[in-house]
């Protein structure tokens, strides 16, 4: 994921920028943290369980990964045979891991599902309107802040996660 600027000032940079310019910047910023929270770590301890829940660091990443693709080129630029998985599905399967998952591979799994959801997002306009199987429609602008808030939350959690792991805990 090449960026020109630390990812954590791009919504401060963004402060007074447009509407489409903040809401980038805050989306890779919650990407930017998620990852944040995997990288140092083993294999072993991404995929180790600290809550009586299955979520683990690497399965919030590996979740998050089909959900950039689901929402970006899934159901707003669909290729001959993709079907857009909705939230009836068996959402449990999104996050299991195995010792084929490692952190190396989710880390670049995700960032190139990040690069094509850039790619897809910024050949729309923000109130370009698709239609989605549970919701109607959505626009892009909805994709976008849907996604802030569904990265955003799950940064948390790995946060958490991290900071059971090794103590280590914040944006940076």
């Amino acid at each position: 994921m090449e960026q020109t600027i630390d990812p954590t000032l791009g919504p401060v940079l963004a402060r007074t920028a447009d509407e489409r310019a903040v809401l980038d910047s805050f989306l890779d910023f919650h990407r930017a943290v998620l990852l944040r929270k995997l990288r140092g770590l083993s294999d072993a301890d991404a995929r180790r369980r600290l809550v009586p829940s299955a979520t683990t660091l690497a399965g919030l990443v590996k979740h998050l990964t089909m959900v950039e693709r689901n929402w970006f080129p899934t159901l707003l630029a669909p290729e001959p045979g993709d079907v857009y998985l909705t939230s009836d599905e068996d959402a449990a399967a999104h996050f299991a891991v195995g010792d084929q998952d490692t952190v190396a591979g989710l880390t670049e799994a995700y960032e190139r599902a990040c690069a094509r959801s850039r790619s897809v997002a910024a050949s729309l306009d923000l109130d370009h309107v698709v239609p989605h199987p549970q919701l109607g429609e959505v626009s892009l602008r909805w994709v976008l802040v849907h996604m802030i808030e569904e990265t955003a939350r799950h940064a948390g959690h790995a946060d958490i996660l991290r900071e059971l792991t090794d103590g280590e805990s914040g944006a940076i």
